[in-house]
């Protein structure tokens, strides 16, 4: 078994699926967890200068979405067959797109830039939202299974659960129009692999 290392800021953030991935498996690994003034240091050695990044056996990736297919796979939680596979990269990578589209709102509602976030709300949150969960509501119950492949849970109910829990917190109300989506949440964190780390984890916004 790889000795795995896991490298990100100390907030769940683009981390956080690899670490479920982790205890979904229950396979141990180093989650280093460096602080800010520490990254100007690091960030040379970094493939493209980001985090994460993911270290085993002499190797390193980063990327996020990379990490988390490549743990999906190697820990049997990437899809089934490879049209389940395909399916689960349609989803989160349409997904990735929704967070670039609003990235902006969550960096001022944060204080992290300067706006007006009530502005940015309506411009940028409010059309993703609206195009987007009916989507993976479809999903959902096209499956079947709580999850969104039929064949149960993946690495995209990990990203997507997480992603949802971020928007709950800048907006309590924003799943009022989809319970589906509350559900979804409640499956992926009753799952009993998961539970016990997340009671655990510190509580952050992102």
């Amino acid at each position: 078994m790889p000795s795995y290392k896991l490298t990100y800021f100390p907030i769940r953030g683009l981390a956080e699926p690899a670490r479920l991935l982790f205890a979904l498996s229950g396979t141990e690994f180093d989650d280093n967890r460096i602080e800010q003034d520490a990254w100007p240091s690091l960030k040379p050695n970094t493939p493209f200068g980001q985090l994460p990044i993911l270290e085993f056996d002499g190797k390193v990736l980063a990327q996020s979405f990379a990490i988390y297919r490549y743990l999906a796979n190697e820990f049997g939680f990437a899809g089934k067959c490879n049209f389940e596979k395909a399916i689960v990269d349609m989803i989160a990578d349409s997904q990735k797109d929704v967070g670039v589209e609003v990235r902006e709102y969550f960096r001022v509602a944060a204080g992290m830039a300067e706006g007006d976030p009530a502005k940015l709300y309506e411009e940028k949150v409010k059309p993703a939202v609206s195009r987007q969960f009916p989507l993976l509501v479809k999903y959902l119950k096209e499956s079947g299974s709580g999850f969104f492949v039929k064949s149960g849970v993946t690495w995209v109910d990990l990203l997507i659960s997480e992603q949802l829990s971020t928007f709950k917190n800048f907006q309590p109300d924003i799943l009022n129009e989809y319970p589906e989506l509350e559900k979804h949440i409640e499956t992926v964190r009753a799952l009993p692999q998961l539970k016990a780390y997340i009671e655990k984890r510190p509580v952050t916004q992102f």
